[in-house]
């Protein structure tokens, strides 16, 4: 495998998985061979790919228990295929607005546990991407 990343969580020969930095959990899932758009994606790298993001929300719903989970996938500053699957909160910063929407308030600070978090995403995207 190549380089890993500093918040590397899982890696496999289609995805990796990495946190973003943010107030609330937040993962992104990137192919690893670089595609540019999602239709550009060989069948066993798009399967996985999606595979992959419903894992991550299916940990993040049963880890943090947030309101809703968003997915979105832009590529405009990174041009590489990934999807972004974040944990949201009615009391975080920009609920019901996307996270890169406007700002609706100070948001509750929560303990995001990312170190336990990241363990327990490993092993269900172990469990679930054999």
């Amino acid at each position: 495998m190549s380089e890993k990343y500093e918040n590397e969580i899982y890696r496999d020969e289609f995805v990796r998985v990495e946190f973003e930095k943010s107030e609330v959990p937040w993962v992104k899932i990137f192919a690893v061979k670089a595609f540019r758009e999602i239709s550009d994606t060989d069948e066993q790298t798009r399967a996985r790919l999606f595979a992959a993001a419903l894992a991550c929300e299916k940990a993040l719903r049963e880890f943090y228990r947030p309101t809703k989970i968003n997915w979105a996938s832009f590529a405009n500053y990174v041009p590489q295929v990934h999807i972004h699957v974040q944990a949201r909160f009615e009391d975080d910063s920009f609920f019901p607005e996307s996270l890169w929407g406007k700002k609706q308030r100070e948001g509750a600070k929560r303990e995001l546990k990312l170190e336990e978090f990241g363990r327990f995403l490993a092993a269900n995207l172990k469990k679930e991407l054999k």
